[in-house]
Order: C-alpha cells, then sequence, then structure tokens
C-alpha cells in the first residue's frame, strides 16, 4: 500500500528531546491547518501555542491546564498547544455543528507537516478545560478540543515504568474490517 511518508511517521512520542522548538519552526505546520477544508470555509479553528525557551510563561499556563498523568512526560515537551473550535458559524451565528471535525482536520493537518519538518506531536485529550477557559481567556464563544506537545523525540529510556513500555511497544491498528463497513455499522 503507498501511503503518504509522513503518515507512516506519525509517531505520538511521551519521551522529547531537550532541543529547543521555536515559534518559526511551527509556521509551515500552522499554514499546513490553516488549509484544511472546512464546513463553509468557516475555519473555525483556533491554537494558542508556547514554547517553553520564548514564552515560558504561556507554557506553564498550557502546561498547568494538563491532567497529572499527561504532566508527567509532558514537562519535557517544548511547545505546547491548545486546539479550540469556534462553535458558531459567522453567518447569523448558528451553531456549527461541524467545528469539532473541521478542526480535528486542522489539526491532523499541522500533525502531518510537523512530522515533515521532523517534528513529533502527541495530542491529548487530557486536560482540564475549565482551567484552559479560565487561564487562556478562552470564552464560551469557543471549545477546547485537545492540547498537542511538540518537540524532537527524545530517548525512550527517560521515561518510567509503564511509559516507557508504552514508547517502546510497536505501532498498532484496529484491522481495517473493523474501521470500514460497506453497507450497514455492525456492532
Amino acid at each position: 500500500m503507498n501511503l503518504i511518508q509522513e503518515i507512516q511517521e506519525r509517531w505520538s512520542p511521551r519521551a522529547f528531546s531537550d532541543a529547543p522548538v521555536l515559534y518559526k519552526d511551527l509556521d509551515s505546520s500552522f499554514e499546513a491547518a490553516r488549509w484544511a477544508a472546512s464546513s463553509m470555509n468557516e475555519q473555525p479553528w483556533r491554537f494558542i501555542v508556547a514554547t517553553k525557551s520564548e514564552d515560558p510563561e504561556l507554557w506553564n499556563d498550557l502546561f498547568n491546564a494538563l491532567v497529572e498523568g499527561n504532566k508527567t512526560w509532558a514537562e519535557n515537551a517544548p511547545a505546547l498547544v491548545m486546539v479550540v473550535a469556534k462553535n458558531n458559524f459567522v453567518y447569523k451565528n448558528r451553531p456549527n455543528f461541524h467545528a469539532a471535525y473541521d478542526t480535528g482536520a486542522a489539526a491532523a493537518q499541522f500533525v502531518l507537516q510537523a512530522t515533515k519538518e521532523g517534528l513529533s506531536v502527541h495530542q491529548m485529550g487530557g486536560f482540564v478545560a475549565d482551567k484552559a477557559r479560565a487561564t487562556l481567556n478562552i470564552g464560551d464563544a469557543f471549545t477546547p478540543i485537545a492540547m498537542m506537545a511538540v518537540g524532537y523525540k527524545g530517548d525512550p529510556e527517560s521515561l518510567a515504568g509503564p511509559l516507557k513500555q508504552r514508547e517502546l511497544a510497536p505501532r498498532s491498528r484496529k484491522p481495517i474490517e473493523e474501521i470500514v463497513f460497506k453497507g450497514r455499522l455492525e456492532e
């Protein structure tokens, strides 16, 4: 099967090297996200980004919104990104029921471009939305969707116990027959 190389290489590490990631290092990944498809071309995604070396205070605000389990390894990520979706269409301020889907598409394009650039991204649902809202000024017009840790792959030996085992485990996915149905969904 002939998959795009970045899809084959994409990995969600928990071990990050101490090499810094600068804002300029993320420009092409955000540009890739910007070009994602969206319902009515609404482009509901927003990204709140901080690099540890250039804006440690904002990086800490993002970091502190993570759940404890993610903090144990994300503390070494040189960049953190909060992914947010705008809830309503601009036109008539109607609810945009596709905002999360569209925002996910933009995040996926960010990840694939980052992979092409030699970066690794670990996407997380493990964050406290209310804490993120409060510290990052995310109003009710937006929904926090995910957090991303961005950096260069590090040494799995830097991780403890189960995290190290998960880092070293082979990458796996469900068989195609479990996710693609030619007809009705069978569960």
